[in-house]
């Protein structure tokens, strides 16, 4: 199989699976992407090769990226992050910082992340959209969790989780550094 075909093939069944777990119909889907049904009726039996631009507002009305929808795998998808790959997103000067170490979209953004708060350094978050929700562990120190104003402590060995759709801060008030994974689920918008 030539790699047009492998292409028009993962499309057509990355498009079907997609819009099968998001619960459109082909008509709901033509709407959100602003494509005609024929043609999705085409990409979905890969009968077509369609313009990188409709790939674009296919993946857009899913919620989905074009790598996810051109993603050649069949069969369960297996993806392995090196230490070297994880994202570092935040730090503070006196060392304190969050790594993103993997994520994937089921059915929305789903993110596990690494924190390190050393003593006295905190982070803010803004809310999120309705629905999202985080799970924390504490692997090391003492977690202070203030969720809509409310402080919540919580220890090495200890897991929480909470709707994070208010304002929520992650706080060492403690004496030795805070070590933490943390998981945010965010759901699909439809």
């Amino acid at each position: 199989m030539s790699d047009l075909e492998l292409l028009t093939q993962s499309l057509a069944r990355n498009v079907k699976r997609w819009r099968t777990e998001r619960g459109f119909t082909l008509d709901a889907l033509a709407t959100r992407a602003g494509v005609s049904r024929g043609m999705l009726i085409q990409i979905e039996q890969a009968r077509t090769n369609p313009s990188v631009g409709t790939v674009v507002k296919i993946g857009d009305a899913l919620g989905v990226s074009i790598t996810t929808l051109l993603d050649y795998e069949s069969g369960p998808k297996v993806r392995i992050v090196p230490p070297d790959q994880a994202v570092r997103l935040w730090s503070t000067e006196r060392g304190s910082y969050n790594t993103l170490l993997a994520g994937t979209e089921a059915p929305g953004p789903l993110e596990m992340w690494h924190w390190y708060l050393m003593p006295g350094d905190g982070s803010n978050s803004d809310p999120h959209p309705t629905g999202t929700v985080e799970l924390v562990h504490v692997t090391e120190g003492t977690l202070t969790l203030a969720v809509d104003g409310v402080d919540y402590v919580i220890p090495a060995g200890h897991s929480a989780s909470f709707e994070a759709s208010a304002a929520h801060t992650y706080r060492n008030a403690g004496p030795e550094p805070v070590s933490m994974t943390m998981a945010v689920s965010v759901p699909f918008e439809h």
